[in-house]
């Protein structure tokens, strides 16, 4: 395994009885050596997302698809080697061509897309990315070959949008689905498939494998991509009452105050203010929306901070 894979993963390899041995940056470098491991001590290694029984496995998921969901209208998969949208794909078309199957990829790694771009499979940049079990730089020949023929679309899915899909399922489903899994919900939070729109979609949700400290993180940058979390910088008096007075129009939009740092040394106007930077959590972006109205409207120059309004 990579060395970015989550600890949770590896522990249950292991409690399965497995031993696992990291190495590299992304999981390319990791089968790299393997394969040269497999060669050393005369063992077989199977392509976790382009053997051909590896393919046919993910086939099945399609099946399942298409006899609980038989009225289905398009499947958003995500997309690591591609092993499992070839086969899953090949399935529903097979049983189904009138669905849609569309693949849904990390732009840190957009593995599948350069390859349908070259008409075969290319080593693609790869970045850090949320969907670490995604972060293939190069498809599968084997899954190549299937999803160029029986994939009809597929989509880059922005981090803050992985990290939204993420919360939306632990609030809305009580579900911990790790940021791989989650990346087809993504594509469609994104707004990339406008088309499906009231349309029957199947989005699987593959994958679990989520370490507790990243799960904080990945909540909190949720968060912000909801813009419930939020960040800004103000001038306030640094006279008694002056922290008081804009901490005061927070509590009365609702806002509840997260963090709030003072800072003095840097600010080159009057010598009797201070800049302030404040991140506060919110009920949801319009709520947001309305704390920095009136922050505006009491006086305050705010300086929004990573915030897309939008």
């Amino acid at each position: 395994m990579p060395v970015i894979a989550p600890l949770t993963k590896v522990q249950n390899c292991k409690d399965l009885g497995a031993t696992v041995v990291s190495h590299g940056a992304h999981i390319g470098e990791a089968r790299e050596f393997a394969v040269k491991i497999g060669d050393e001590r005369g063992l077989t290694y199977i392509n976790g997302f382009d053997h051909p029984h590896i393919i046919a496995g993910a086939g099945t998921m399609g099946c399942e698809i298409v006899e609980q969901v038989p009225d289905v209208d398009a499947v958003i998969i995500p997309v690591g080697g591609a092993g499992l949208i070839a086969g899953a794909a090949l399935a529903i078309k097979t049983l189904r061509p009138s669905v849609t199957v569309i693949g849904a990829e990390p732009v840190n790694c957009p593995s599948l897309t350069g390859a349908l771009q070259e008409g075969r499979p290319v080593t693609v940049p790869a970045t850090s990315t949320l969907a670490d079990g995604l972060l293939v730089p190069r498809v599968g020949t084997n899954a190549f070959a299937l999803a160029a023929k029986h994939v009809d679309k597929v989509v880059l899915v922005k981090e803050r949008f992985i990290a939204l899909a993420m919360l939306r399922l632990l609030e809305m489903e009580k579900a911990v689905v790790e940021g791989g899994g989650a990346t087809g919900l993504a594509a469609m939070l994104q707004g990339l498939l406008p088309e499906l729109k009231d349309k029957t979609v199947v989005v699987p949700l593959c994958g679990g494998n989520v370490d507790v400290p990243v799960l904080g993180r990945v909540i909190e940058r949720g968060l912000a991509a909801d813009g419930r979390l939020v960040r800004f910088e103000a001038i306030v008096s640094d006279r008694p009452g002056g922290i008081a007075a804009l901490t005061r129009v927070l509590a009365d939009s609702g806002a509840s105050i997260k963090d709030i740092f003072h800072e003095r040394a840097w600010v080159e106007s009057d010598i009797a203010v201070v800049r302030v930077k404040v991140v506060v959590e919110t009920a949801d972006r319009a709520s947001g929306n309305r704390m920095f109205d009136e922050l505006v409207a009491k006086g305050y120059n705010i300086e929004r901070i990573g915030t897309n309004p939008t």
